[in-house]
């Protein structure tokens, strides 16, 4: 079996499929090979790594399994854009989905405005005229690229001491779940092409098929927020797990 001369802490050789597997799976992880980026070709990583054919193919084989590249027919191998799934029916915290990519989590507050909600304000939020609201614009970062668009608004009839909190440092969802208990949540999921302004934010190509997620939440049948998450298309998917009826 071909291994380096090199080992690890624990002493044990460590295979050349080992090798180039975690060489490759750390340069995609940390940002360095960004997705897209052409991975070297089979015979370069064999002239590289000094080993067979067979045991960089092998290795290119797993990263293909877990998701990481793809490989083309006459074209090579290329790093995938991440994709992460998430149950339709819960409320996650979109640090934790990014770190679940493996990548390092960044947040981002656009803009922040208290202000009267108007008419439009009570079809997403369904607060009565007058009330006042919380309009904030986020991005999150996966790496260097933007992960997710944030565009939220908070009830301050429901949540008043959302007026003191600046949420410079701290995304408005963990900050809402952490002080405000919810007994209801409502979810609109649909596809949009992404305009001028939300393919500058997600770095992404104007008309690029997006992924918007849209919710609300009640506390104590009291509207506490909504929220609405625009993904790029190929970067977040939506799963359900359901049982069939009783009746």
């Amino acid at each position: 079996m071909e291994t380096l001369r090199e080992e690890e802490a624990g002493g044990e050789p460590v295979s050349l499929y080992q090798r180039i597997l975690g060489d490759i799976r750390d340069r995609i992880l940390s940002g360095e090979w960004p997705p897209g980026y052409r991975i070297p070709f089979e015979h370069e990583l064999t002239t590289q790594y000094g080993c067979s054919r067979m045991t960089v193919n092998k290795a290119l084989s797993q990263l293909a399994n877990a998701g990481l590249i793809e490989r083309r027919r006459r074209s090579g191998s290329f790093v995938r854009r991440p994709q992460l799934q998430s149950a339709i029916l819960e409320i996650h915290d979109i640090k934790a989905e990014v770190d679940a990519l493996g990548l390092p989590y960044r947040y981002e507050l656009a803009t922040r405005l208290q202000r009267k909600a108007t008419r439009a304000d009570l079809v997403r939020l369904d607060v009565p005229l007058p009330s006042t609201v919380l309009e904030l614009s986020c991005r999150h970062f996966a790496g260097d690229r933007p992960f997710c668009l944030e565009d939220r608004l908070i009830s301050l009839a429901a949540v008043p001491e959302v007026a003191d909190e600046s949420f410079a440092e701290m995304a408005p969802g963990p900050w809402l779940v952490s002080r405000v208990p919810w007994n209801a949540a409502e979810h609109a999921i649909r596809a949009v092409g992404a305009d001028a302004a939300t393919a500058a934010a997600l770095g992404i190509a104007a008309g690029t098929a997006c992924l918007v997620i849209e919710r609300r939440t009640w506390s104590a049948d009291q509207p506490v927020t909504h929220v609405r998450l625009t993904y790029a298309g190929d970067s977040h998917a939506l799963v359900a797990r359901f049982t069939p009826s009783q009746g």
